[in-house]
C-alpha cells in the first residue's frame, strides 16, 4: 500500500525573491505570494491563513504587520541582513524564530560601496554622460580627485565594513573607522561619528537601522567633514537626516555624495534627485544574480531546518 503523501506546509510569501528561491520554495511548501494580490485580497489571504500558518518568507520591511496577524506564526526566514523592520519584544515574547541572509552579500555590498567611492570621487557618471553629450569636443572634462592616500573613514566596521576596508587598502588608501566597539584591527579608531567625520575624506556608513541610530548622520556630522568631504551610504536610509545632507550637499558645506538607501523607498527625495553633486543608486548592493540565489538558498535552508526539528542556520 502506498504511503499517502504528507500535505506541504503552508508559506507566506510577503514580498518577490529571485526567480530560483520562489521556485524551490514553491516545491516544497504550499506557498502563498502576498505582494502578487492587491490590498483587500491581501488582507482576505492573511485572514485565510491565521488558523494555520506557522511561517513567513519575507524582508524585514514587510514583516511587521504579519507578526500580529498571524497568531500561529513560528519563524520569520527575511531575506537580507537588516532585521530593524521587526518588532522583536514580540518575536520573544511569542517566541517565534527569526532568521536572516549574512556573510553571502558582504562581497557584492562591498563592491558597491567601492563603485560609489569612485565615481563621487572621479565623477564618473558626470564622466559618462560628457562623453555621451559630445562635450569631449569643446574641452577635456575637469579633474576628479584620487583615491590613493586619502581616508576611508567607515562607520559601522562590521563584515561588510571589513571588505570595504581591505577594498580601500588595495586602492592604497588609509582608514578609520567608528563602531560601538573598538576591534583588534590595524585601522584608526575614532571615539565619535564627529571625530570619524573629521579625521577622514569620504565617510561611509554602514549603520543599521532601528531607533538608535535614526537621522544620526546629521548637520554637526556633515559640517564635519567638510567642503571637500564626501559622504557615502550602503547601510540604512533611516540613518541619514536627509533635509540637512540635502542642504549641506546643495550649499556646498560638503563636496558630493553617493547613495544607495534612502529613508522612505523607493521614493528618492527631489531634493537629492537635483543636486548635480550625487550618485544615487536603487538599492541594488547585494543585487547581482550570484548573490541574490545565494540569499534565497539560505532563506530556503532556515525554513528546511526549522520543519524538520533541526537547528536555524542563521538565527537572529
Amino acid at each position: 500500500m502506498t504511503q499517502k503523501a504528507r500535505p506541504k506546509p503552508p508559506l507566506l510569501i510577503a514580498n518577490a525573491f529571485h526567480p530560483d528561491t520562489i521556485a524551490l520554495l514553491d516545491a516544497h511548501y504550499d506557498t502563498h505570494k502576498l505582494w502578487l494580490l492587491p490590498a483587500p485580497e491581501q488582507e482576505q489571504l492573511i485572514r485565510s491563513l491565521s488558523p494555520v500558518c506557522e511561517a513567513v518568507a519575507s524582508a524585514s520591511w514587510a514583516t511587521n504587520p504579519l507578526i500580529y496577524q498571524l497568531p500561529r506564526l513560528r519563524i520569520i526566514s527575511c531575506f537580507g541582513v537588516g532585521v530593524d523592520g521587526i518588532d522583536f519584544g514580540i518575536t520573544r515574547e511569542r517566541g517565534i524564530q527569526v532568521t536572516n541572509t549574512p556573510n553571502v552579500l558582504n562581497d557584492a555590498v562591498a563592491d558597491i560601496a567601492m563603485g560609489l567611492v569612485l565615481a563621487t570621487s572621479r565623477n564618473l557618471i558626470q564622466a559618462d554622460a560628457w562623453a555621451r553629450s559630445g562635450q569631449w569636443q569643446n574641452g577635456p572634462f575637469p579633474f576628479g580627485s584620487s583615491l590613493a592616500g586619502k581616508t576611508l573613514g567607515i562607520l559601522g566596521l562590521g563584515a561588510i565594513g571589513e571588505e570595504i576596508a581591505l577594498r580601500a587598502l588595495a586602492f592604497r588608501m588609509r582608514v578609520a573607522y567608528h563602531n560601538r566597539h573598538r576591534k583588534e584591527l590595524p585601522f584608526r579608531y575614532c571615539a565619535s561619528i564627529t571625530e570619524l567625520a573629521q579625521s577622514c575624506d569620504i565617510l561611509l556608513s554602514m549603520l543599521p537601522g532601528g531607533a538608535g541610530t535614526e537621522k544620526i548622520i546629521d548637520a554637526q556630522v556633515l559640517d564635519a567633514l567638510g567642503p571637500q568631504g564626501i559622504f557615502i551610504n550602503v547601510g540604512r536610509g533611516s540613518t541619514v537626516d536627509e533635509d540637512a545632507l540635502i542642504a549641506a550637499l546643495r550649499d556646498k558645506r560638503i563636496a558630493a555624495a553617493g547613495l544607495d538607501v534612502y529613508a522612505n523607498e523607493p521614493q528618492v527625495p527631489e531634493g537629492l534627485r537635483a543636486l548635480p553633486n550625487t550618485v544615487l543608486f536603487p538599492h541594488i548592493g547585494s543585487a547581482t544574480v550570484e548573490t541574490r540565489r545565494a540569499m534565497g538558498q539560505l532563506v530556503v535552508d532556515n525554513l528546511a531546518a526549522y520543519f524538520a526539528g533541526d537547528a536555524l542556520l542563521t538565527p537572529v
